[in-house]
């Protein structure tokens, strides 16, 4: 068995339903477990030659790594930071969207006991200046993307923090180049003791939140980080020994750490990455197909996508499970995938304070389609209203987690720097997710719509995701959002924000509005229906491709209904 999963799963079994499964499944760790010492090089000494990381790009570069790869250049690139000054606890950011070289540095840091900051690619000069500022970054190890790089140079002005500019593939001027410089050292880096030596409970991951609805938090994640997605991958991705799985996500996000490295290496899978320049669902099938993918996740709006194309023309009968997070599932999508493929779509949700908090596990329980699923054994989750008191089942609140008798394998250390924050977030003894939803009578979780997204109007309240999951059964809708604008008539009045598919267009948008207000009425109440459409080419998203309604919602704040339909 070629798998380390079993070592910290407290009692070694299969669970035979989801009752079981929540009542037994229990994790385990010891005070010095370190990823990279733990488990990458325990694969490379107990199973030599074992498949790590299988990675393409769009110019048919491939290169394929086995744990003994991962592990001999993980400890050379440690070697080369600890040269230029990187010790524990200093922060580095990596910038290298799917590059293969972020599976050699991530260990490598972790080795070392520094604070990785995983970034996107997108940021700019401002956002840049924020991030290391807010962290004391001492070191920027970024890919040769001139974009990037140039707004990097921008920011260095303000960002007295950061030592080192570290070049990744191109010689830049005025930046260290890894590749020239940590190839020619030694493959040597023993495992530290005493005071350098990392503990579990030490900090080794430091995320930006998405900001969905505010500025960027700093989530700060430990050691035994890591091994809360055993359940992520082995659980809810269903990852096959020896197999090969792939989520769709740049290195930016913390969807990278779900579904890109931790749980899946610990499960004992491989990871298949695609360094794409830009989404193609046609391509992405032909990955599946061609490579013989075991396991497959993706956001829902990538799904969208895929189901329009002609799936007979594609071999998918590898993979064994699909699934998706990031935002909740239309139940048209999972009955249209499901009617094309003969594959369900197991959902899952979870934030990046935290590693999967429900989802549809294995097969210990049915699917019901647009459900978030059932709670992680992990978490002790409950429904509460704002006095933190427990509401009935079909009843709307908050979805939250208790933490009195400690925090669990996976919930985040806490805000970094920020003690208000943090306090707020764990206020009463437990932790506040900011996500509305409801437990039916079977204990499955529905997503309702983040604290902030929910629309008043008319007395009613309205969830954005219901009403979209409405209009996304039109076929001339491929994405939209939901929001609320001011209506001195009902206090808000529901809006539509829609990208239209290919083939429909809006040289007639009264037409359209008519088309799909049209649809909304016949299909949900009538106080839930859109009364304001706008088309757009695009949604406002953040670098994890979750619609950012705030900013829809800004955009509109402080015009009157009136004026918005004028403007649309």
């Amino acid at each position: 068995m070629s798998s380390l999963y079993h070592e910290y799963l407290a009692e070694d079994r299969e669970f035979k339903d989801y009752e079981d499964f929540k009542k037994n499944c229990k994790l385990k760790t010891k005070l010095d477990f370190n990823f990279a010492y733990d488990i990458v090089d325990r694969y490379a000494s107990d199973f030599p030659g074992k498949r790590a990381l299988v990675w393409i790009d769009d110019n048919q570069d491939e290169k394929i790594f086995t744990f003994d790869d991962i592990s001999r250049e993980s400890k050379r690139a440690a070697y080369w930071l600890v040269s230029k000054g990187i010790k524990k606890g200093d922060t580095v950011m990596l910038i290298l969207r799917r590059r293969w070289e972020w599976w050699i540095l991530m260990p490598a840091l972790h080795r070392i006991g520094a604070i990785v900051i995983p970034a996107t690619d997108q940021l700019l000069q401002s956002d840049i200046e924020y991030r290391t500022n807010a962290a004391d970054v001492k070191m920027i190890i970024s890919y040769d993307n001139p974009i990037i790089q140039g707004e990097v140079e921008k920011s260095m002005a303000k960002s007295p923090t950061v030592k080192y500019l570290v070049t990744v593939g191109k010689e830049r001027e005025g930046w260290l180049s890894f590749h020239d410089e940590y190839e020619r050292l030694p493959a040597e880096f023993p495992r530290p003791v005493e005071d350098a030596a990392t503990h579990n409970k030490d900090p080794m991951l430091l995320y930006f939140t998405s900001g969905t609805s505010g500025y960027p938090k700093m989530v700060l994640q430990d050691y035994d980080y890591p091994i809360g997605h055993i359940i992520t991958a082995k659980y809810w991705h269903g990852v096959v020994e020896d197999g090969l799985h792939l989520t769709i996500a740049e290195t930016g996000w913390a969807k990278s750490t779900w579904g890109k490295l931790y749980g899946q290496w610990i499960a004992g899978t491989a990871i298949f990455v695609y360094d794409m320049n830009s989404f193609n669902p046609a391509k992405m099938l032909e990955m599946i197909s061609k490579y013989g993918l075991t396991t497959f996740c993706a956001p829902p709006t990538v799904y969208r996508y895929l189901v329009r194309q002609d799936l007979s023309k594609y071999d998918l009968s590898k993979c064994v499970r699909f699934s998706t997070a990031g935002e909740a599932l239309n139940g048209e999508v999972y009955n249209v995938w499901l009617e094309k493929t003969g594959k369900k779509i197991y959902e899952g949700y979870g934030q990046t304070e935290s590693t999967i908090i429900c989802g549809n596990f294995l097969d210990f329980a049915p699917i019901k389609p647009g459900c978030m699923g059932k709670p992680n054994p992990l978490y002790d989750v409950e429904v509460l209203n704002p006095n933190n008191k427990p509401v009935p089942a079909g009843e709307t609140g908050e979805l939250c987690i208790h933490v009195e008798n400690g925090r669990p394998f996976g919930l985040m250390m806490g805000y970094h720097k920020d003690v208000v924050l943090t306090a707020d977030a764990f206020d009463g003894g437990v932790y506040h997710t900011g996500d509305n939803v409801y437990m039916d009578e079977d204990g499955y979780v529905w997503f309702v719509g983040r604290k902030d997204d929910i629309i008043k109007t008319a007395g009613y309240r309205v969830s954005p995701f219901e009403v979209e999951s409405i209009l996304q059964q039109h076929p001339a809708v491929m994405e939209c959002a939901v929001t609320g604008v001011e209506d001195p008539k009902r206090g808000m009045a529901v809006k539509a924000t829609i990208v239209l598919s290919p083939g429909y267009d809006t040289k007639d948008p009264k037409e359209m509005e008519i088309k799909l207000s049209t649809f909304a009425k016949e299909n949900t109440a009538m106080y839930k229906c859109p009364r304001i459409f706008e088309f757009v080419k695009e949604l406002p998203k953040t670098i994890s491709g979750k619609i950012r309604r705030v900013e829809i919602r800004e955009k509109d704040k402080g015009k009157d209904t009136e004026r918005i339909k004028q403007d649309f």
